[in-house]
Order: C-alpha cells, then sequence, then structure tokens
C-alpha cells in the first residue's frame, strides 16, 4: 500500500536511507499550506509594465485610481507597479497618458486581475485560508493587464 513515508521517499530519494520523522515532516508541510497563500508564495506584490509609443519617445503619466501620479518617462520605458493598495481584496487600477508634440493624447488603462495561483493554487495547496485570510492581502494574487501598454499615437488635427 502507498504511505505518506513511501511518496516522500520515491519523490525524494535523498531521504531513502535517512530516518524520517514523519510527524515533524507532516507538521512543517501543514504549517507552511496552513499559513501561506500559494499566490503569495509564488507571486509579488509588483509587476513590470513596459510602456511603448509609436512613434517613441512620448512622455507618459501613470496615475492610479485615485488621480496620484505614480510614475512618468519617456516612451520606450517599464515602470514597476504596485498590483494591490494592502487592504482587503485591494486590487489597484491605473491610467496611463502618453503624449507628444504634435500627436493626440492617448490614455490606456491597466487593471489587475486575479491569476491562477490564486485560483488554481489554493484549490490545491491553500485552502479557504489562502483564498479569504493570506492572498486578499497581499498583490501576489493579482495580475496586471495588459503587461505592456502600446500606443499607436495619432498625427493631431489642431491647427495652432
Amino acid at each position: 500500500y502507498f504511505t505518506f513515508e513511501w511518496f516522500v521517499i520515491r519523490m525524494f530519494p535523498v531521504f531513502s536511507n535517512m530516518e524520517i520523522d514523519m510527524k515533524r515532516i507532516i507538521g512543517v508541510v501543514a504549517g507552511a499550506i496552513l499559513l501561506s497563500g500559494c499566490a503569495t508564495i509564488v507571486g509579488d506584490e509588483t509587476q513590470l509594465v513596459q510602456v511603448n509609443s509609436n512613434p517613441s519617445g512620448a512622455s507618459f503619466k501613470v496615475k492610479d485610481e485615485s488621480g496620484v501620479i505614480v510614475a512618468q518617462g519617456k516612451t520606450p520605458q517599464g515602470v514597476t507597479l504596485a498590483k494591490s493598495d494592502g487592504s482587503y481584496f485591494g486590487k489597484k487600477s491605473y491610467q496611463i497618458t502618453m503624449e507628444k508634440d504634435g500627436y493626440e493624447p492617448v490614455t490606456l488603462p491597466i487593471k489587475a486581475n486575479a491569476n491562477g495561483w490564486y485560483i488554481g493554487g489554493n484549490l490545491v495547496f491553500g485552502g479557504l485560508i489562502g483564498w479569504l485570510a493570506v492572498d486578499p492581502f497581499n498583490g501576489g494574487m493579482y495580475t496586471l493587464k495588459p503587461k505592456e501598454a502600446n500606443a499607436s499615437l495619432i498625427p493631431s488635427t489642431k491647427q495652432d
């Protein structure tokens, strides 16, 4: 028959010649699972978003959902953005506005959505504690989309 000890030895042959305190292994594994959410383990609180424009060299500003400018620069450039505000299920959203002389300004949205590690990983590893108590406070459960903000700037029709 198959036991946890058999599984550990098959998966990790290094343990085959050692005495294994199964209660200790089970305790460590259970504790790690119960005290963490899957997305928190494998995800980051921030994400790099690439900002591009055609033509390049456009000035851009990134504003969060409160209207606060959190990043600015010239395209092409990567910016690191927070995925959560730290509150319970506090996902972030952003607006990137690109401007260049002689072109119409373009505004693109960036939104955070739950990722596969939060949904599927907690189903397998984290359970309710991961779903409801750990991951909702951490940005690791979210992915910002799109990962690249690409804008094609249209020449301005304004006559100065």
